[in-house]
């Protein structure tokens, strides 16, 4: 995340960022719903930097965990180790956040094991409180303390999707891809491309997204449009960058490629 004093960059497209301060005043813990790179974790960056101020406690004010099905309770709470002759407990990121009052981003949250998020129920209503059972005590989470999580409902399966008793502890925000001209600025300011070069990488990101309904498992990221004009400010040919991202980073399939491909050299002849 960038430093406290440097503003992350982000464009709000609808009323998002004054429903998670609203969320953030009364103490309520969010869910961000919406496709691969639309922008989910730059806006919880750009929220950490508005809401959360650095202080001595709380150095890193934002506290990310990937979430992954090898996630466990102690990965999430903290374990004992051993350094030299003695064992000491060590608090895991979650517990981090919830004594210091910073942000913790469960990203892709569905990808957990069952039973590491039933870990954070009891932070997600009233109580607000963090089970140490290892340690035999109860944590009060910090007044400032946020949870925010995140998934991708297209991309999950059937069997990793949120259970309703879960996902109805949470405010929900959904995220989708920003229409062409907002892409576009967002391609232009990220990257250093001109402008009209962005608006054809947008245009082609709309384009590659309609192929999902013909397979494409995940259409292109604006993450991977900014890339694409960061290589072409850096002098490669429009082409020859969209090859490298928008082309080969989606599919390995040779057909899907191909598909992809003339999409990018008909906007880039």
């Amino acid at each position: 995340m960038p430093s406290n004093e440097e503003e992350p960059y982000y464009l709000p497209l609808g009323d998002e960022i004054e429903v998670f301060e609203a969320a953030a005043r009364e103490s309520l813990p969010v869910l961000l719903k919406g496709p691969t790179g639309c922008g989910k974790t730059r806006f919880v960056e750009y929220m950490t930097w508005k809401l959360l101020p650095r202080t001595a406690d709380r150095q890193t004010p934002l506290i990310t965990v990937a979430c992954n099905e090898d996630l466990t309770g102690s990965d999430l709470v903290g374990r004992f180790l051993i350094r030299g002759d003695e064992t000491v407990w060590n608090d895991g990121p979650l517990t981090q956040a919830v004594r210091n009052g910073c942000l913790c981003y469960l990203d892709e949250i569905v990808e957990a094991r069952k039973d590491t998020m039933v870990l954070i129920h009891p932070l997600t209503d009233h109580r607000r409180i963090l089970p140490i059972d290892k340690l035999g005590i109860i944590i009060d989470a910090h007044p400032d303390f946020m949870l925010v999580v995140s998934y991708n409902p297209g991309y999950q399966s059937v069997l990793k999707d949120l259970k309703p008793s879960t996902r109805q502890r949470f405010v929900t925000l959904e995220f989708d891809y920003p229409p062409r001209d907002k892409e576009a600025e967002i391609i232009a300011h990220e990257s250093g491309v001109s402008l009209d070069i962005a608006m054809d990488l947008a245009h082609l990101g709309e384009r590659v997204r309609e192929l999902k309904s013909g397979g494409l498992e995940e259409g292109v990221s604006a993450r991977l449009l900014v890339y694409a004009g960061q290589l072409i400010e850096r002098g490669l040919s429009p082409r020859r960058a969209c090859e490298a991202t928008a082309v080969r980073a989606l599919s390995d399939d040779a057909q899907t490629q191909a598909g992809v491909a003339e999409l990018v050299y008909s906007i880039f002849p």
